[in-house]
């Protein structure tokens, strides 16, 4: 994570870049990028009645073209620069690596039987009414393990879409409780980058954070369980075929799984759950000795559109906070704020506007957290809770904004649309009335 300081200008300074004085204000007009992005992406979903009309990269880019049009008083060689820096960032390129590396394992795992074996070995041991529910307990155990919220969508996708084949559930509720659960472990885990983040930024202990932030956020994950038990418990459904199973084809999961639990580091538990799968493929005679690398080459390439999207969004990023819209919509906030609530509602409603722009939460509170450090520090805000509030809102809006990395991938993972699914995400919603309500009744 890069380094960021503060002047006693308020100018922030960060890794191979200093913002210029002229944007420390801010300026509102450095949000038009965004605003074109939302107007066609969304407008031509409306007007065509159908999401997948307007390509997401395309709108992206057409985005970025906007965002290269401004500030004529920067040269073009400048505004590369600007965003080579931005694609430099260290979040940028390890959640570049983690799609492309979960693309891999998706792959490979699927050509082994891992998908069927998996699917079959979790319905003869949940009960099939309960089946969606536990894909939310499972994808919380793993992000909480593995500490990556993508991660986790990658593993648990394949098995959620079997699950909906095999039982009838509808594929956007299984989906849904895999993206619910990946959310809660990317707030809560302790080697999440949101959490590094969130805890380097505002000086408090992960221990001491992560407390906070369970005891607030525990009552919207035990009423999403509720939610998806209750949806799901009268639908009929009638399972087709045997429920027969492969030890051996579940074994790469189980592998991603522990070595999650112990705290492994994402890539090696990936590249680990590859190299196993395709020992169990060839093995099982699932994978010829000459489809090996095919086999994993076809899981990265269906991970090409949300890796490109993503260095697209973190360029229109760059740009967008050079010219000063971040900072528009900082000073917006902090302005209005009146006392030690006020100071934890915009907080709150700094981190999650921030990401509403960036659609990366982690680097949404680098960008937000020096300004939430300064408002805690002047209203008297505890550190942890101002960490749990950055995470929090940050995680809303991730789980549930069209356009974030975790619903694309799934979406692309499935062949939904992230607005199918978004009815069904409960758990970031009930998230943000957890933290409005630990707003509203803490102390002044």
């Amino acid at each position: 994570m890069r380094g960021i300081l503060t002047d006693p200008c308020g100018t922030l300074f960060m890794k191979g870049e200093i913002m210029e004085k002229e944007n420390v204000n801010g300026k509102a007009s450095a949000l038009l990028p965004i605003g074109v992005f939302l107007v066609i992406f969304l407008g031509s979903g409306i007007v065509f009645q159908d999401f997948n009309a307007m390509p997401a990269i395309v709108a992206f880019l057409i985005a970025l073209f906007a965002a290269f049009l401004q500030n004529r008083k920067v040269s073009f060689d400048e505004k590369i620069r600007i965003i080579a820096e931005g694609l430099g960032e260290e979040n940028i390129i390890t959640m570049s690596l983690i799609f492309l590396c979960a693309g891999g394992f998706s792959g490979a795992v699927s050509a082994a039987g891992g998908v069927d074996s998996a699917v079959s070995l979790g319905l003869s041991l949940i009960p099939a009414h309960f089946a969606v529910a536990g894909l939310f307990i499972i994808a919380c155990f793993i992000s909480v393990s593995m500490g990556t919220s993508m991660g986790t969508i990658a593993a648990l996708a394949s098995i959620a879409a079997g699950i909906g084949e095999k039982t009838g559930f509808s594929l956007a509720v299984c989906i849904a409780a895999v993206v619910c659960g990946a959310m809660f472990g990317d707030n809560l885990s302790m080697i999440s980058d949101t959490t590094i983040a969130a805890v380097k930024t505002q000086g408090c202990e992960m221990k001491d954070k992560f407390k906070a932030n369970f005891l607030i956020v525990l009552p919207a994950a035990v009423l999403t369980v509720v939610f998806f038990w209750f949806i799901t418990r009268g639908v009929s459904y009638e399972i087709e075929g045997s429920l027969d199973y492969n030890f051996l084809e579940v074994l790469p999961y189980i592998v991603v799984l522990v070595g999650a639990l112990i705290g492994i580091n994402v890539f090696l538990v990936l590249v680990s759950g590859i190299v196993i799968s395709l020992a169990v493929g060839v093995g099982t005679g699932n994978i010829l000795l000459s489809e090996m690398f095919t086999v994993v080459g076809e899981g990265v390439v269906s991970m090409y559109d949300i890796t490109v999207i993503s260095i697209i969004v973190a360029c229109i990023v760059s740009l967008v906070r050079a010219n000063g819209g971040i900072h528009f919509i900082l000073n917006l906030i902090r302005r209005r704020i009146r006392g030690k609530k006020g100071a934890q509602a915009g907080i709150a409603a700094l981190a999650l506007t921030v990401d509403l722009c960036t659609a990366n939460n982690t680097v949404a509170i680098v960008m937000a957290g020096p300004i939430a450090k300064e408002i805690s520090d002047e209203f008297g805000v505890d550190p942890k809770r101002s960490a749990s509030l950055l995470d929090m809102f940050t995680s809303v809006g991730q789980g549930l904004i069209p356009y974030g990395a975790q619903l694309l991938s799934a979406a692309a993972l499935t062949g939904l649309t992230p607005y199918d699914m978004i009815p069904y995400l409960v758990y970031p919603m009930l998230m943000a009335v957890c933290g409005i309500a630990a707003i509203v009744f803490s102390r002044k």
